[in-house]
């Protein structure tokens, strides 16, 4: 039994949603208490009923002891995991199990950060952001919540089966030469024409990337784009995943898609050996067709045999939504956005997910061209909020002069920004008017702590600017604003007829990650004998390396299939769950034996150069601390800046190394193997990151 709700703090419901079995116990309890003659309660209803008195209680003692409780455990074993968002309070609970507190608490900061990424800045208004999770329209309502429930859902399943959820760091294909080509390709042919192109309507390309499922294979930034963070990047990735859903688990029913490895075209073997200079390259080595052994090398093939292959390769990956999304129609999307003279949390892009075949999508990062407006209102948020904050905190002249400084710093910027806006935002010219009396005006009462309600108004306010300008309902003239169908679907094209030829054998690499280490191109079971799997993750750029974890019955992997998988895929799960309670502990290394397994962690820094540099303290973070991670609140790159205080100067690096070694094998071996992996598995000649 599973429940998520976010509710305000008098009960009213702005998102939920629940698993089957928690949605019949509740209409079992309340529609046996109706009157006869008398239909169901709402179902939105009787979960405000259900978690009234727990919502009651959470306000009641931080009201009455400015404190609360995060979690507890009813006497039917359901756990409750709360916590409080500026006038929002998230509520997750697990009935069966399957979730422990920290998963549960995990999942509250992951749809905390779904919110941002959706609503952006309206986010840092509690009353706005009720409005906007609750529409009062009830099929917008409904659209919004069936959304964000398919995030929910999408989630929790990739968090459940992709490796690279379960660590929070971003997965790519290794396949150095298509991957380089591909990133070579999005730079001098596609970005340029869109950027190029008077078609464009004043949106600018900034990011474009080639996800295969979740995995990446190809991403490229331009020279003005910022850096996309990896917690952006996983967020997003989430997105493209509810939008275009692939179901990878019945490729296993496609003869076709089994043998996918040993069946490509002429094309891609070519592509191959022109790279290596002798020979097959070695990432990718197919063997001709038997049936066909003069195929056609050009982009599309001949024949109806051809077709059926395309067909059936397709077909095991078919999206799973019967009404997919419009492709031609952008998301707007909210992201970190890092300049020289600062950083832009939740700045808007539009996002477009072009398909390319199911399982594989392009996608495009634009800036708007009002981008500005947003920057502008961030910079007046945070000189309010610092204002605010000094304000409740004064003790003398000295914190309100440095207020009325920094506001002192803004004021002709916001005037002129008020003033552009003109009519259209007159609520925000009356609380600035009303502002600029109370602390400026011979009347007024200057910066003291009376002046607070006016801060809290002017950036209740300027949300409300940001909500109008980027959040509003779209309508006809927005269209004229986004990249025009016609140049989408060039786009489209020009990728699709790059990797024709690789398709096949992408919708299987997909599936089957099976990773390289030495010259002799043999797999990680062979380089070390007794080594059952590993993570590896650079977490100064959040990317990850791992064999599959396949537990299909049909599908043999390096971990065998069916049970003898999906048992060490729990081993594997379980081990991240513990090396994170340490790591929150102070515990930068972990070693420990459960039953004919021996389970590593390491945790290490080292500099620009690949210097191990001296391990020094790990924070200790509290119990109901934000979950460690990279995707809700990225633990690392905070982690990064206290470990650099030490090394100013110098670039310091971060990385993660998680092994499984049967537990006969001794453990000076086991370093060993530890110590070679980390090195090899970072070689920039076989494993370069993007």
């Amino acid at each position: 039994m599973k429940c998520f709700l976010i509710t305000s703090e008098q009960s009213e419901v702005l998102f939920y949603w629940t698993d089957q079995e928690f949605q019949q116990n509740i209409q079992e309890k309340y529609g046996a208490s109706q009157e006869e003659g008398h239909g169901l309660p709402a179902f939105e209803d009787s979960i405000s009923t259900q978690f009234a008195p727990i919502i009651i209680s959470f306000s009641t003692v931080l009201e009455q002891h400015s404190d609360n409780y995060t979690c507890f455990t009813t006497e039917n074993n359901h756990t409750y995991v709360l916590h409080q968002f500026d006038e929002c309070l998230y509520i997750a609970v697990n009935g069966d199990g399957e979730e422990k507190e920290d998963d549960l608490r995990r999942k509250i900061y992951v749809m905390k950060k779904m919110t941002e990424v959706l609503f952006g800045m309206v986010t840092l208004s509690g009353t706005l952001l009720k409005k906007e999770l609750r529409p009062q329209d009830t099929e917008q309502r409904a659209r919004l919540w069936t959304r964000l429930q398919g995030l929910l859902e999408t989630y929790s399943s990739l968090r459940e089966n992709d490796q690279s959820f379960l660590v929070e760091a971003v997965e790519r294909l290794i396949h150095p030469t298509l991957c380089e080509q591909c990133i070579e390709f999005l730079e001098r042919r596609l970005v340029q024409q869109l950027n190029s192109s008077v078609e464009r309507a004043g949106e600018e390309v900034l990011h474009a990337f080639i996800l295969v499922h979740t995995k990446l294979l190809a991403f490229y930034s331009s020279r003005n784009a910022s850096t996309l963070t990896t917690s952006d990047l996983l967020a997003l990735i989430i997105m493209v995943q509810n939008m275009y859903p692939s179901n990878v688990d019945l490729d296993d029913q496609s003869a076709e898609v089994r043998n996918a490895d040993n069946c490509s075209t002429t094309q891609a073997q070519r592509d191959a050996e022109s790279t290596s200079g002798s020979g097959p390259e070695s990432f990718y080595t197919p063997e001709p067709s038997s049936s066909d052994g003069n195929s056609s090398s050009s982009g599309g093939s001949s024949g109806s045999e051809s077709a059926g292959l395309l067909s059936m390769a397709e077909d095991p990956l078919h999206t799973l939504d019967a009404s997919p999304p419009d492709p031609s129609t952008p998301r707007r999307v909210f992201l970190e956005v890092s300049l020289r003279d600062g950083l832009y949390p939740m700045m808007p892009h539009s996002m477009y997910c072009l398909p390319l075949w199911p399982g594989i999508t392009l996608v495009l990062l634009t800036k708007i061209p009002t981008n500005a407006v947003a920057m502008s209102v961030y910079k007046f948020l945070e000189a309010f909020a610092k204002l605010e904050k000094r304000l409740s905190e004064i003790q003398g002249s000295s914190a309100a002069s440095r207020g009325q400084q920094t506001i002192h710093e803004i004021r002709s910027k916001l005037d002129k920004f008020v003033k552009a806006l003109g009519q259209s935002e007159i609520q925000l010219q009356n609380a600035w008017s009303e502002f600029k009396s109370k602390a400026f005006g011979r009347g007024g009462p200057g910066f003291t702590t009376d002046l607070i309600p006016c801060c809290n108004n002017m950036k209740t306010q300027l949300c409300g600017v940001y909500r109008q300008c980027f959040l509003a309902e779209s309508g006809p003239s927005d269209i004229s604003r986004r990249l025009s169908p016609g140049l989408q679907e060039r786009a489209q094209t020009m990728v699709q007829e790059k990797l024709v030829d690789w398709k096949e054998f992408l919708l299987v690499k997909m599936r089957r990650v099976v990773v390289y280490l030495d010259p002799d191109y043999l797999t990680y079971l062979d380089d070390f004998p007794g080594l059952v799997h590993f993570i590896c993750v650079d977490r100064s750029t959040g990317r990850m390396i791992a064999p599959s974890l396949n537990i299909s019955e049909r599908t043999t992997s390096e971990l065998g299939k069916g049970p003898v998988a999906q048992f060490i895929k729990s081993k594997v799960w379980s081990l991240v769950r513990t090396t994170r309670s340490y790591l929150q502990k102070g515990h930068s290394t972990v070693t420990l034996r459960d039953g004919d397994f021996y389970f590593c962690y390491f945790l290490w820094f080292e500099n620009e150069t690949g210097y191990k540099l001296e391990a020094g303290d790990i924070p200790v973070l509290p119990d109901d601390s934000a979950p460690i991670g990279m995707l809700a609140w990225d633990y690392y790159r905070k982690l990064l800046r206290y470990y650099s205080k030490n090394h100013q100067g110098e670039a310091v690096k971060c990385y993660e190394l998680l092994t499984v070694h049967l537990g006969v094998i001794p453990s000076e071996i086991i370093l060993q193997h530890c110590r070679q992996l980390a090195s090899k598995l970072w070689e920039p000649s076989r494993n370069p990151l993007l």
